[in-house]
C-alpha cells in the first residue's frame, strides 16, 4: 500500500508497507522498522509476542518522542499494562493500532508537528 503526504523534506516519512517491507522517505527496510521523525531504524522485532521493554529501549531513550504508535501487524492488540507505564515514566504514551493504521497515523501526526514515532511490525 502506497501512502502520500505532505511533511517537511528532513522529516521521515512512511511512503509504503506490505509484502514484509516498508519504503521510509525513500529508504528500503526488510521486515519491522523503528520509524523517528529524524531517523529511520530496523527494529528486531518479527511479531506482536516479541515487544518488549527493551525493544522500544531507543524510543524510551529518545527524550523526544511524547507519542508513540505501535503497528501490532495485521490487527490492533492490547499492549501489556507494565509495558505502557513503564514507557509513561519515559514521557511516552503508547497507541496501539494494526500496522497499516499506525503507518498511516505517523504521518499525519508528524505533518501537525507531534514529537511522535511508530514502531511497525511488518505485514504481509
Amino acid at each position: 500500500m502506497e501512502i502520500s503526504f505532505a511533511v517537511p523534506k528532513d522529516r521521515q516519512v512512511v511512503e509504503s508497507y506490505g509484502d514484509w517491507q516498508f519504503k521510509v522517505s525513500g529508504q528500503q527496510f526488510q521486515g519491522s522498522v523503528l520509524v523517528f521523525p529524524e531517523r529511520s531504524e530496523p527494529w528486531p522485532v518479527s511479531d506482536f509476542d516479541s515487544l518488549s521493554y527493551e525493544s522500544l529501549l531507543p524510543v524510551a531513550e529518545a527524550g523526544n518522542i511524547d507519542v508513540l504508535l505501535i503497528g501490532c501487524g495485521p490487527r490492533m492488540l492490547m499492549v501489556p499494562a507494565e509495558l505502557r507505564k513503564a514507557l509513561r515514566a519515559k514521557g511516552v504514551s503508547i497507541e496501539p493500532m494494526d500496522t497499516g493504521a499506525a503507518s498511516r497515523s505517523y504521518n499525519v501526526l508528524l505533518a501537525e508537528g507531534r514529537a511522535v514515532a511508530a514502531a511497525l511490525i511488518a505485514i504481509e
